[in-house]
């Protein structure tokens, strides 16, 4: 599989064609990668409890940071990207579970988010860069669960009104 990723790279782009091209965004390579990356277990992007503390200030405020929609800010949520035409490279921010090898969940992120940008985007993905800003607890991940529960419930709410 190596060998047919590694001739594919040297030819050219899938997003340009003789029909036209194709121009992706910032923010879907930032969904794509965000989503990819939280796929590894024991991977949370952002900060733990930073992160759960924003998130329900959003929710609340109604503030948006980071740009995009709304619906795709929880997914890009610590993720920045460079996109050109042909390569993009990406920036992640993530929390790791205690007790976990910092190295192989990075690897392991890292790996799926050049798989999904490079599959699902068709940009060559030159780096991936990976910040760990947090260890949580495994104890932790209630207490985030219930204030992920929280901030849905004051989401719909503000929908309703």
């Amino acid at each position: 599989m190596t060998e047919q990723s590694s001739s594919s790279r040297t030819q050219g782009s899938p997003l340009k064609t003789d029909l036209g091209t194709t121009t992706i965004s910032t923010t879907v390579v930032q969904q794509i990668a965000g989503i990819a990356a939280q796929e590894v277990e024991k991977v949370q992007m952002g900060g733990s409890t930073s992160a759960a503390v924003g998130g329900f200030l959003q929710s609340v405020t109604g503030t948006v940071t980071g740009g995009g929609s709304s619906g795709g800010s929880n997914f890009s949520k610590g993720v920045s990207a460079e996109v050109g035409e042909e390569e993009a490279a990406i920036d992640l921010t993530m929390t790791i579970e205690y007790g976990q090898s910092i190295p192989q969940l990075t690897e392991a992120a890292r790996r799926n988010v050049i798989n999904r940008v490079e599959s699902l985007v068709g940009l060559r993905v030159n780096e991936v860069n990976i910040t760990v800003v947090d260890v949580q607890v495994p104890e932790e991940r209630p207490m985030l669960g219930q204030q992920e529960e929280v901030e849905q419930q004051a989401r719909q709410q503000e929908q309703r009104a």
